[in-house]
């Protein structure tokens, strides 16, 4: 963070100035049209299930006259056929073989699912850990306002007199002890659930007055991304075999005084919005998430709304799971061309399946035919 605001101030200033060395070209994936019948596990995919989390994001997906001819045609379809929504998607579209800028051809494959939180409205002895809205200090600067080639770069903090200085940490926040300058949504009992929360981006809170709210992402403190599981696998506390979220949260149980020191390790710190009454969670690309067939992509190498046909393994397993999903989310983990988040659904059932995905993938990209393929953000 330092380093981009001193890139800020160096244009501001005429030389001589100690300004950084000019940015790196952009990361460049190659993208290698094939025919369906080259992707293993197309042909014995199920296929129908999939035009619905298609049909739920199409609109939005920018590939002009293109993407909206198919929209129509997968309206149109009959419910459950799957030799016609097989036929739509060969017809209507081209598959493209990915390939990252390293070379690679398969990637990290994880799960993500929406967890269910008992909360309440108001604090007490029981309900102590605050789900805050965003902070009204915290401040977001797009860089490409004033640096176009910094396109899908922002860069967060607050004022502190007339400087701009990195946005409080997780251990900072958490110190205040509910106090912090955040309005709180609801208040939720366990600290290990609310981080878990903050990981998946958003969730379900069951308030103890009966009533049950969706919450999402809606700011980060600008903080990178660290993950606890390899923070505690370096520390000797657990083995990679055991550092899933359920290994996690045993940990976490055995060890109550050191939890919060843990948890620091990640500084990032997600601030949540209440969704309106949905089917699912908001993705990053504005639709509801369909549990099987929507997944996280790094936008930088798969345009957000594409169709994937996304072969991979389930979780703890060698069993083939190949399946036409969704580009319909983002996450600050996922990153890398055949990285990948797999979104299994709500509750404790699908988060026992996404704690411990961790597999092995490739991507197919899916494009209409006849439009051509955006260029993913750098």
């Amino acid at each position: 963070m330092l380093g981009t605001i001193l890139l800020a101030g160096c244009a501001q200033v005429p030389p001589p100035c100690p300004c950084p060395p000019p940015a790196k070209p952009p990361a460049v994936a190659s993208y290698t049209p094939v025919e369906f019948a080259a992707i293993p596990g197309w042909s014995a995919a199920p296929i129908a299930a999939s035009v619905r989390a298609f049909v739920a994001g199409c609109v939005r997906a920018t590939a002009g006259h293109a993407m909206e001819a198919a929209c129509a045609a997968a309206r149109a379809l009959p419910a459950g056929d799957e030799s016609a929504a097989r036929a739509f998607f060969e017809s209507q579209f081209v598959p493209y073989a990915l390939q990252g800028p390293d070379g690679a051809t398969e990637g990290l494959v994880t799960g993500y699912y929406e967890p269910v939180l008992m909360a309440s409205r108001e604090r007490s002895a029981t309900f102590s850990q605050p789900v805050y809205g965003v902070p009204d200090d915290l401040l977001v600067v797009d860089l490409a306002d004033q640096y176009p080639e910094l396109r899908g770069m922002r860069l967060r903090g607050r004022v502190e007199g007339r400087r701009l200085r990195p946005y409080y940490s997780r251990g900072e926040i958490d110190t205040r002890n509910g106090a912090f300058g955040a309005p709180v949504i609801a208040w939720v009992a366990d600290p290990v659930e609310l981080f878990f929360l903050q990981i998946q981006g958003s969730g379900q809170l069951q308030l103890d007055s009966g009533e049950r709210i969706r919450v999402g992402f809606a700011e980060q403190n600008g903080h990178p991304y660290r993950s606890l599981g390899r923070h505690l696998i370096e520390r000797g506390e657990m083995t990679l075999d055991q550092a899933s979220m359920q290994g996690i949260k045993t940990w976490a149980a055995a060890n109550p005084q050191r939890l919060q020191d843990a948890l620091n390790h990640n500084a990032s710190y997600v601030f949540f919005r209440e969704l309106p009454a949905v089917d699912g969670p908001i993705g990053a690309f504005s639709v509801p998430l369909e549990a099987g067939y929507s997944i996280a992509v790094d936008a930088r190498f798969v345009p957000l709304g594409a169709p994937v046909f996304l072969a991979t393994t389930y979780p703890l397993s060698a069993q083939p799971l190949q399946r036409l999903v969704m580009a319909q989310d983002t996450g600050g983990a996922i990153r890398g061309a055949h990285r990948a988040d797999f979104f299994w659904g709500s509750g404790a059932e699908a988060g026992a399946l996404a704690g411990r995905m961790r597999q092995t993938g490739t991507q197919w990209v899916l494009w209409p035919r006849g439009a051509t393929l955006p260029r993913p953000l750098p």
